[in-house]
């Protein structure tokens, strides 16, 4: 309905002269003030240098009876109007509800293709909660903009390479030896692998053993010049692909990505592709000697490479050092070139934190330098920063940070405490345990704007009667247990057309528009605050009202319920959050 009221606004103002007037129609701020609320009147009365009241009545007056499932039209306040649509309006939503199902709140398939690169953990330590807002952030992005029509593909950047990996490489081979001696041979390693400790036997989790050995080797190379020349030498070693290192290079990866998967896994992530940086490194060099060639760039005195932005209004920066070593940024033109090439999207986004705001934008300025796209084809979507009540400011280097998989489980542990009531099996209360632990994180981060920083709170985020994602969940559970048991009775969901629509129906005509909000301002705690509205309103409803009973709007009440169902397992669903059956 929504589309057909600003169209009709959009020929009422024509008519009276204002058609360039960019006016606003949102849902009305309450239920009294309508279902739909506008300040067109208040635009063209600065056009037409009218009393915005004036011009109001003269709109209200060129539309009424105009649109089909507006019952009633008002003039508000200073020049506001507010729409009122018929029951049988709001009545056929529910019928478009329950038909459409897992799609309701979709929009039909378009011709757009995205890339959204998102997570790209290091592969040289465990995931910690660092890594925990850009995944669910980035998933949550992805899945609403799937939800809409766009061709989405998901992906991420795999930093194999470089002096922090050969920092873990020296922590494994002088610190994981069996015997406690310290080994700094990679020749005797590779010859005597046996010995070397392994995450099994030290009851380790993969991730974990390889975060120890990066700390211990950091340590190592920081307070020792000879530890670190040696280091620096294995990257070089690695770079001419000598066969020792490599193999040392893979066994320390390989239980990297083993515990990675572990954490992504409860997460529901999903990656389309991963780019492996040491299959693309190179490419930057010659991306700067082109763009030397085209006097994008500039040679300094001492051979390093300077980039030219003044025309962005943006610092410069170098692309490659005098020693004729690539940078990061070096290596980000060339895989966004890779990725243009290989996947040809319409536009590509880097769910990254701000701190990398700067160097975005300067890899987008040299790509449309370099003829890589338009400065326009490219998104940085940063977040703010995430912290744990109570916690300290964390460093992987100095290993005092807290990992992903404790912060589910300390949750966890609040929601098996929540359960302890619950009459169910012990393997039933730990899947639920998961799924409300997992969604209580998710849902304590996605329901603040992305932009704003977060301070999370275990004993908030599992409270069954707070703005929580548990809430939400428990709301789902509800609707669930009542249509089984409405099953079980024979009763059956029938909607009467000239019902008159509840606040709580009036609220499920929204969520199309809040998904799309979501997806074109990249903003998924809209669809966080939307559920949180429909769980209190269906909850309020719900207590005041006896659904299965032997009323003639039975059938209509179990419709409403099979709605709200479906819209909150929806919305879940988009944030990337179990929607449990039971709690």
């Amino acid at each position: 309905m929504r589309d057909e009221i600003g169209k009709a606004l959009k020929e009422a103002l024509k008519t009276l002269g204002a058609s360039k007037a960019a006016f606003a129609l949102e849902r009305s701020d309450t239920f009294e003030h309508g279902d739909y609320a506008t300040n067109a009147a208040l635009i063209a009365a600065k056009i037409l240098k009218k009393n915005p009241k004036e011009v109001a009545e003269a709109l209200k007056k060129e539309l009424e009876g105009k649109i089909e499932g507006v019952r009633k039209i008002e003039v508000a306040g200073a020049g506001f109007i507010n729409f009122f649509l018929s029951d049988q309006v709001l009545n056929k939503t529910l019928r478009d509800i329950i038909s459409a199902g897992d799609t309701w709140g979709s929009a039909p398939k378009i011709k757009e293709r995205w890339l959204i690169e998102h997570t790209s953990p290091n592969p040289n330590k465990a995931m910690h909660i660092g890594h925990l807002r850009n995944n669910i952030t980035g998933m949550a992005i992805a899945n609403i903009a799937e939800f809409r029509g766009v061709e989405v593909i998901r992906d991420c950047i795999d930093n194999n390479r470089g002096i922090a990996i050969a920092k873990l490489m020296w922590g494994y081979v002088k610190f994981a030896h069996r015997g406690g001696t310290p080994i700094e041979d990679i020749s005797y390693w590779h010859e005597h692998q046996g010995e070397w400790q392994t995450p099994e036997e030290m009851d380790m989790r993969p991730d974990r053993f390889v975060d120890a050995l990066y700390v211990q080797g950091s340590e190592d190379f920081e307070h020792s010049l000879d530890v670190e020349k040696k280091v620096r030498q294995m990257v070089v070693d690695w770079e001419h692909k000598e066969k020792i290192v490599w193999e040392l290079w893979e066994k320390v990866l390989a239980y990297s990505y083993a515990g990675q998967r572990m954490t992504l896994g409860r997460l529901g992530n999903k990656w389309d592709r991963v780019w492996h940086e040491h299959e693309h490194y190179q490419e930057g060099k010659n991306l700067v000697e082109d763009g030397l060639r085209k006097g994008v760039f500039k040679k300094l005195e001492d051979g390093a490479v300077l980039t030219n932005l003044a025309a962005y209004n943006l610092p410069d920066t170098i692309v490659m050092k005098s020693d004729g070593t690539s940078l990061y940024i070096t290596q980000d033109i060339a895989l966004t070139r890779l990725k243009r090439d290989t996947y040809h999207p319409d536009r590509l986004f880097w769910v990254i934190g701000p701190e990398q705001t700067l160097a975005l934008k300067q890899v987008f300025a040299v790509c449309e330098q370099l003829g890589i796209g338009k400065y326009t084809d490219y998104t940085h979507i940063s977040y703010g920063y995430m912290s744990l009540k109570g916690e300290a400011k964390m460093s992987s280097r100095k290993g005092n940070v807290l990992f992903i998989d404790d912060l589910i489980d300390q949750v966890k542990e609040s929601v098996k405490d929540l359960l302890k009531e619950a009459e169910l099996p012990a393997s039933k209360i730990e899947t639920i345990a998961e799924e409300v632990a997992v969604g209580a994180v998710k849902f304590g981060i996605l329901k603040v704007g992305r932009n704003s920083s977060i301070v999370f709170d275990v004993e908030r985020a599992t409270d069954l009667h707070g703005d929580t994602g548990p809430y939400v969940q428990y709301a789902h559970t509800r609707t669930c247990s009542l249509l089984k048991h409405a099953e079980g009775k024979g009763m059956k969901s029938e909607v009467i057309e000239d019902a008159e629509a509840n606040e709580v129906v009036r609220l499920l005509a929204h969520f199309p528009n809040v998904v799309e909000r979501s997806n074109s301002e990249l903003e998924p705690h809209y669809i966080a605050t939307y559920l949180l509205e429909l769980a209190s309103l269906f909850s309020r409803w719900y207590a005041d009202v006896h659904i299965l009973d032997d009323a003639s709007d039975r059938g209509h009440k179990i419709a409403i319920v099979d709605a709200v169902r479906i819209t909150l397992g929806n919305g879940l669903r988009l944030l990337g959050i179990p929607a449990p059956e039971e709690m």
